[in-house]
């Protein structure tokens, strides 16, 4: 087989109303039925009974009530899927803010935090409108990995005391440097009851998911701890004990108590709630992307998760972004569009105004156990160790952003590990520059609104695709989305690295995506050009056969037989 060398054209810019139509309408543009409906129905009934316990969870462990919890999950939820530019995002409390939005609390108070969520929706729906969640995929690899695993050591240190029932003279301290001595202290005070709850909440929950994947294990774990609590009268701390139950209403809307000098002293809280936002929202939607072959509108969804933290504000909840695991819960239970996310808030409501006393007798030690299996899922393990693996210069990111996140400041992590790694990509690229003369340090002036790669038309199997310059993480999300679009509609992509000085662990990443994407569509990746140092940085990813083919040139890779998927 031969390929011609002609450039493909490359596709006119979308329009700012293309930008920022919700999901919702194209949905209902392409044409909506009882059959859409009822997959939606049966996908927001499933988020619903796993978002249930989690809302609750969640809020407790970020200083709030359980009620408020449902409160944003039902609004907030309601709100991300009807203006969102994603077909799948499920909106509502995340473990992600638990550390925040308890600072918060114990620094500003509930209307404090409130008010900060507030300001927060304000400042995503400014970074939507004014387009800047472009440069949110800018962050590296390396720091997302590092701070999500460090969150997830904080959400479990905050749950050692109802996991183990411990009683404290006084209030558990916040940074965790203090908290693990004061916990070690009060050992003594541990409770039975609560660990038997803990332990076999998360043991039910575990055992369902391997034998039982399809069932809500939260739901059932939870559940069976507050049915044991109240038959055998266990003296455990629960949710009427300690809230005295679920209001069985739903709130009316109201703003917060608001004066210059108070929002000055939240302003830094909101402004971490906005970044996390941003973060948590876009990457959730990019995996949603990746189960479905979709395509979400960055801008759009953050305008919508502005609009979603505002609305939860008004009826006294705290923060909202998009949640990974709901929203892969929803793809996979087969929702059809956003209808499913808005029927998820709408079953919630409905538990709030039907069943809310069912919830008084659920013992805190199982909610508990929900967070810590949450906070172990949490941990990217695979991808952990491949960084430290990696190279020292990704390690020292990953640990720093890390280490930051578990013992000062959330945001300083981002901020450090960000800063952290464009000094390593500059030192990289010294390197290169010193090393590969045939490749330019700064290319000739071209014209801006030509993408940094080239796309080579071949015949109607077959594409290449040449990349230019150093591929690293303020590239990898604009190459990554035109790949997944290129696969999608070939049987062979051959991806072309000769011109390509450095490799970093974002855009290893990037392609390992993509590998994993193109296998399961029967799609054959071919990587040609590539340098021994690249190869090896793929290789640590996992990106070798026969996973992948690699050949050293194009002419040599479309003279092998193709074995892509055959044409529907």
């Amino acid at each position: 087989m031969t390929a011609g060398t002609q450039h493909a054209p490359i596709p006119a810019a979308p329009s700012t109303v293309e930008l920022f139509t919700p999901k919702l309408v194209t949905v209902f543009r392409e044409g909506y039925g009882a059959a859409q409906l009822r997959r939606d129905a049966i996908a927001g009934l499933t988020v619903a009974i796993v978002a249930l316990p989690l809302s609750m969870a969640i809020a407790i462990a970020s200083g709030a009530t359980p009620a408020q919890g449902l409160y944003t999950a039902i609004v907030g939820g309601f709100l991300v899927s009807a203006l969102g530019g994603s077909r799948f995002q499920i909106g509502g409390p995340a473990g992600a803010f638990i550390v925040l939005v308890a600072a918060t609390v114990q620094a500003h108070g509930m209307d404090g935090t409130i008010l900060a969520t507030l300001m927060a929706g304000v400042i995503l729906a400014l970074i939507g409108v004014l387009r800047l969640g472009t440069f949110i995929k800018f962050i590296p690899y390396p720091v997302t990995v590092g701070f999500t695993a460090g969150i997830a050591v904080i959400i479990f240190a905050s749950q050692i005391r109802p996991l183990l029932g411990l009683t404290l003279p006084g209030s558990e301290p916040g940074p965790l440097a203090e908290k693990l001595p004061a916990l070690a202290g009060a050992i003594g005070t541990a409770d039975a009851a609560a660990i038997a709850l803990s332990l076999g909440t998360v043991a039910v929950i575990v055992a369902l998911k391997r034998l039982r994947p399809d069932w809500p294990g939260m739901l059932i774990a939870v559940a069976g701890s507050a049915l044991a609590t109240a038959l055998f009268g266990l003296p455990v701390e629960t949710i009427g004990s300690v809230f005295g139950g679920i209001p069985q209403s739903f709130p009316m809307p109201s703003l917060p108590e608001i004066s210059l000098e108070k929002a000055q002293a939240v302003l830094p809280a909101a402004i971490a709630f906005a970044l996390l936002g941003s973060i948590e929202s876009l990457l959730s939607a990019v995996v949603a992307d990746g189960m479905t072959g979709r395509r979400h509108r960055s801008n759009c969804e953050l305008v919508a998760q502005g609009v979603a933290n505002m609305g939860s504000a008004l009826f006294g909840g705290i923060c909202v972004t998009g949640t990974i695991a709901r929203t892969a819960t929803n793809v996979r239970a087969g929702a059809h569009g956003p209808v499913s996310g808005m029927l998820h808030a709408v079953f919630l409501l409905a538990f709030v105004l039907i069943a809310a006393p069912l919830a008084s007798d659920i013992p805190l030690a199982a909610l508990a156990g929900v967070l810590a299996f949450v906070a172990w899922n949490m941990v990217e393990k695979h991808a952990f160790l491949t960084l430290l693996r990696a190279s020292r210069g990704d390690a020292a990111v990953l640990l720093a952003t890390f280490g930051l996140t578990i013992f000062r400041d959330l945001t300083e992590a981002i901020v450090v590990g960000f800063a952290l790694g464009s000094v390593l990509f500059i030192h990289r690229m010294s390197k290169v520059t010193a090393v590969e003369s045939a490749v330019p340090f700064v290319a000739e002036d071209e014209r801006d609104d030509r993408p940094d790669y080239e796309e080579t038309a071949a015949d109607r199997d077959t594409v290449v695709y040449r990349i230019s310059g150093a591929f690293f993480f303020g590239a990898a999300a604009s190459i990554g989305s035109v790949l997944d679009r290129i696969a999608d509609s070939h049987r062979r992509l051959i991806v072309d690295l000769a011109g390509v000085p450095f490799i970093d662990s974002t855009a290893a990443n990037t392609i390992e995506s993509l590998v994993a994407r193109a296998k399961r569509n029967g799609v054959e990746i071919v990587l040609t050009g590539a340098s021994a140092d690249i190869r090896r940085a793929l290789a640590v990813h996992g990106i070798a056969a026969p996973a992948v083919t690699m050949a050293p040139t194009i002419e040599a890779a479309l003279a092998r037989p193709l074995t892509g998927k055959a044409e529907p």
